[in-house]
């Protein structure tokens, strides 16, 4: 147990700081103080000693410098029981600061708003605050370092209970704290000014997570997990989470990967369905429960227990399509609060409300992927080919409505698992291959799903995310009923596909864009 009798109390964030101080106070604890936070305390009537009485020494440079000075340092670095230490502060006139209470200046909060100049910025760079943060946890078997309003409480109680004591266990938690803030701090500014240089593959990379959610296991039962976010960014943990049971690891990842592909059709009127991060059902339509209706219907049975997500705001009508359907998670940008109660009648529907991402899931990304000892970094695949670029290469031109169905399916495509091979029309998506180690498999999944859910193939289009090798692919398409085709091209047979093509009386076209996903 530490004994605490002298406290310095620097805080930018003044929330219940009066209360707190008072509570110490009670208990016969001195109180050193400066600036705003002197005023706000004195204000209290409370009796305090101002840092420049105590070191002797004026602020200066308009607040620049208060606390930097070797009697504030001193004091709460010096090592209590040490008896060199001991003697020195004696002999220096040093007298013991038992507990620093310090948050620091508001460099984020100022630095994301658009409305603060350079100098705003810079001058919300705390230097006093870090420095007696990172003395206090230094010397945390001596100091109590405290940096949460949140603290205070637990803090009081524990003093008044331990006859004005703090525990070794409480100071050591203070400590990791201070340090992790501090950190925090630091990397802020750090990314800050790095923007502003654009540096979007830096030299070297820093991520700071911290702690978003908790899960009772990770992919499997035998998996431990938790789930963190990206320090400083608007994250799929953000959303409001209508449930009575808790998401698991796998409802974030598919939840994430209905996110990313309705993202593809904000502006329009849509639905989209994942089960396994694959989609396995998509439509749009003039009404929402339309598209619902229709994006069920491409395969009802890879639809149980998947994840629905949708463009606009879900109203009634589109959740009485629904109705019963086992679904584990829905996702959308908000829910009529009739559609809402009508949803929650089945509890184990996790039902997610991403309208706080709608900005942010339209900015461009990076994607990380983790391997033995490093991670791979890279841009998200952020483009759908341009109607304009593609390159018509069959005999036969595409028409109108088999280009607006190419481009519907490409869309799928690009979200789909490598070597992907999606059916649709302009509309609906029809069949989707996905995940097989050839594409020929891929096609023959992809046809016979769409003839199992009854599905007239005669008149659709296909679009592969990445080029053919040999022309079965395009054989067994044609041989469905498929008349258009788009791919990236690339291959070295791609003059023996077009031949195909033309044989076949196909349409095709090649868009030079590759959309692998692993």
């Amino acid at each position: 147990m530490m004994r605490v009798r002298t406290a310095l109390i620097s805080v930018s964030d003044k929330r219940n700081i009066t209360q707190f101080c008072l509570a110490l106070s009670s208990m016969g604890i001195k109180i050193l103080s400066s600036g705003g936070t002197a005023s706000a305390l004195r204000k209290a009537g409370m009796q305090i000693t101002d840092v420049s009485e105590f070191t002797g020494s004026p602020e200066m440079f308009g607040g620049r410098v208060k606390t930097l000075h070797p009697k504030v340092h001193g004091g709460i670095l010096f090592r209590r029981g040490n008896k060199a230490d001991e003697d020195e502060a004696q002999k220096n006139g040093i007298e013991p600061i038992d507990m620093v209470v310090v948050n620091l200046y508001p460099f984020e909060k100022v630095a994301a708003d658009h409305k603060s100049s350079q100098s705003d910025i810079v001058e919300n760079i705390d230097i006093g605050g870090p420095s007696l943060l990172r003395a206090a946890a230094k010397n945390f078997e001596h100091v109590a370092v405290v940096t949460d309003p949140e603290d205070y409480d637990s803090i009081v109680s524990e003093l008044r209970e331990g006859n004005g004591a703090l525990s070794d266990k409480t100071r050591y938690s203070l400590m990791l704290k201070a340090f992790a803030r501090t950190s925090d701090y630091d990397w802020a500014i750090s990314r800050h000014f790095a923007k502003q240089v654009q540096e979007e593959f830096p030299e070297y990379l820093e991520l700071r997570l911290q702690k978003a959610y908790d899960l009772r296991y990770g992919e499997n039962p035998h998996q431990r997990a938790l789930a963190y976010r990206q320090l400083g960014k608007i994250s799929i943990f953000d959303s409001k989470i209508h449930s009575a049971k808790q998401m698991s690891y796998n409802n974030f990842v598919d939840a994430n990967a209905a996110l990313d592909l309705i993202k593809e059709f904000f502006g329009n009127t849509a639905t989209v369905i994942i089960k396994h991060t694959n989609p396995c059902g998509g439509a749009t339509a003039d009404t929402l429960a339309e598209s619902c209706e229709k994006a069920y219907r491409t395969d009802p049975l890879a639809a149980f227990g998947g994840i629905i997500a949708f463009s606009k705001r879900v109203d009634l009508e589109t959740a009485e399509v629904i109705g019963d359907k086992f679904l584990d998670v829905i996702v959308a940008p908000g829910y009529d609060d009739d559609a809402l109660e009508y949803l929650k009648r089945k509890e184990a529907r996790r039902i997610l409300d991403v309208t706080s991402l709608l900005g942010v899931v339209l900015e461009r990304k990076k994607r990380y992927s983790w391997v033995a000892g490093g991670m791979l970094y890279q841009e998200e695949d952020g483009r759908v080919y341009s109607s304009r670029d593609a390159k018509v290469v069959s005999k036969r031109a595409p028409t109108k409505q088999e280009l607006d169905s190419m481009f519907f399916a490409t869309i799928f495509a690009k979200h789909a698992k490598s070597n992907a091979v999606i059916i649709s029309n302009s509309d609906q998506l029809i069949g989707v291959g996905a995940g097989q180690m050839s594409r020929i498999d891929s096609c023959r999944i992809a046809i016979a799903k769409a003839k199992a859910n009854k599905f007239d193939l005669r008149g659709t289009v296909a679009s592969s995310d990445a080029f053919l090798p040999f022309r079965d692919t395009l054989d067994e398409l044609a041989d469905a009923g498929v008349t258009a085709l788009c791919q990236p091209g690339g291959s070295l047979r791609d003059s023996d596909i077009i031949d195909a093509a033309n044989e076949r009386g196909m349409a095709m076209i090649f868009t030079g864009l590759r959309h692998f996903k692993h």
